[in-house]
């Protein structure tokens, strides 16, 4: 693979609009980078910063400006850590900040868990209603928020809990409407 020359194909992507395409193709030059264990040229850094994917970049052969911004989107996940964060996720977590509510579906591997990490250490929220796709992922989100927040939060996965000051609600989507109505909490989903 000529690198410069796949660099500028994304750029191209990139000048004309297209930033899915772009994206796409620098993901792929990124696992050729890695597969061949090649350190990331300044340009390689400058198209991951142009697409928003500020955690790929390597600060070692960052220009100044790239580990700025790579500075500039991290945020804090609970207990302590801290994440850089993408553009998209940057962008929703602003949204949950500003108190918008979303229903946001995305692809494995995007980065929920970073942003409700986020959301929940940033905004320090009374209470936090979290519906997830499957009973295992139940448990797996429990297990990660209970070691980050179990000081300040009672993590819930079953209704027939006594609820604390401050609740993390856990459920599959057919167990929350168990909830729904019956908790002063949680009410209003069903609307």
């Amino acid at each position: 693979m000529e690198i410069f020359e796949t660099c500028h194909d994304i750029n191209s992507h990139f000048d004309l609009g297209q930033d899915a395409d772009g994206r796409e193709k620098l993901i792929r030059l990124l696992d050729y980078h890695k597969q061949k264990d090649l350190t990331y040229s300044p340009l390689v850094n400058h198209l991951i910063r142009q697409a928003g994917l500020y955690p790929y970049l390597n600060l070692d052969t960052a220009h100044w400006s790239d580990r700025v911004a790579h500075q500039a989107f991290k945020s804090n996940i609970g207990a302590g850590a801290h994440a850089t964060l993408h553009r998209e996720q940057s962008a929703i977590l602003k949204k949950l900040l500003n108190g918008d509510s979303l229903a946001i579906s995305a692809p494995t591997s995007f980065g929920k868990s970073f942003i409700v990490d986020a959301f929940i250490a940033l905004k320090n929220p009374k209470n936090v209603v979290i519906i997830v796709p499957t009973i295992a992922l139940t448990d797996e989100t429990r297990r990660r928020l209970h070691q980050k927040f179990s000081k300040d939060y009672k993590i819930i996965t079953t209704s027939d809990v006594d609820l604390s000051e401050r609740n993390i609600f856990i459920f599959p989507q057919e167990r929350v409407f168990s909830y729904v109505g019956n908790t002063p909490i949680i009410r209003g989903l069903d609307k």
